[in-house]
């Protein structure tokens, strides 16, 4: 089910009690997989997309907490702004600074973040290997998810860290506020310093990827084919690991396609789609996740 802000005024009957929440939302396959899993376990509940405009969000919160919505799901734009709605947030959340799932306890949210554990979930599934023993650059990394996967890469922590952003004062920002925690854990084993910031220009990121085994992109550039690059492809050499957290329901990203054709190994963020939905599942459930349920429905295309 599609619901928009004129939906949650009108009340939204049951059996529709979990939603993801974002802007644009059409292109999300949360509902296929979340569904699937509640088939699975015998549960009445059913989960829907509600797009809603950042100035949407408040109102939109408010609604669905009043109709008794058990939880949701949080995308681009709103993972940073619906920190502010939440009464609670666990540690997860305020370790990785941005909220991607809402569970409502006594009438209020309380906000998550299962994108940490997913990704990590999702690099070991896809790569076969862990953040710690990796050089990750994260691009974009000054919103909601880029933010979250770096404070988990600095946990970790991975061997080295760049941050590049077309804002550069944001991702500096991030940068002090990840230092503390990185330089506590960091075992840097090559040169260059152990967490850095960069731009998005084609000199200093070739400067960076040259001592980087991970690229995370993390920007909204390729949720529609015709989106551009979100750097050169020259700078894509076989020796890079490349995740694009952006998911296509109709194929792969062109990312991860040039990628491939570089011959870097790829992976889309399919598999952090589906780590992240099962922890989030546990959390509204209390029980385990299906998993190979939820694989399964997000295997199926059309």
């Amino acid at each position: 089910m599609d619901l928009a802000l004129s939906d949650l005024r009108a009340g939204v009957a049951e059996p529709v009690r979990l939603v993801v929440v974002g802007d644009p939302i059409a292109h999300s396959r949360s509902p296929e997989m979340q569904n699937a899993a509640l088939e699975a376990v015998g549960s009445p509940l059913r989960y829907g997309r509600l797009r809603l405009a950042p100035d949407e969000l408040a109102e939109g919160l408010e609604l669905l907490a009043a109709q008794g919505f058990r939880g949701a799901n949080v995308t681009i734009p709103h993972k940073l702004a619906v920190r502010a709605h939440c009464a609670r947030l666990s540690e997860g959340a305020q370790a990785l600074g941005a909220v991607n799932t809402l569970l409502l306890e006594d009438g209020r949210w309380t906000g998550f973040n299962t994108d940490g554990p997913g990704f990590e979930r999702a690099l070991r599934e896809s790569f076969g290997l862990d953040l710690h023993d990796l050089r990750v650059l994260i691009l974009g990394a000054g919103g909601g998810a880029g933010r979250a996967l770096a404070a988990q890469c600095a946990l970790a922590p991975c061997e080295r860290l760049v941050l590049a952003n077309r804002d550069v004062a944001k991702a500096r920002a991030l940068a002090a506020e990840l230092q503390p925690i990185f330089g506590r854990r960091a075992r840097l084993l090559g040169p260059g310093e152990g967490l850095e910031v960069c731009g998005l220009d084609p000199t200093a990121l070739a400067r960076q990827l040259a001592q980087t085994d991970l690229l995370v992109h993390c920007t909204p550039l390729g949720l529609s084919f015709a989106d551009p690059l979100p750097l050169p492809p020259r700078l894509l050499e076989p020796h890079h690991l490349v995740y694009d957290t952006v998911y296509r329901a109709d194929g792969e990203t062109r990312l991860v396609q040039t990628a491939r054709e570089q011959g870097a190994r790829a992976a889309s963020g399919e598999s952090m789609l589906l780590h992240q939905g099962a922890l989030a599942f546990e959390l509204w459930h209390g029980r385990t996740a299906p998993l190979e349920v939820m694989r399964q429905a997000l295997r199926r295309r059309g």
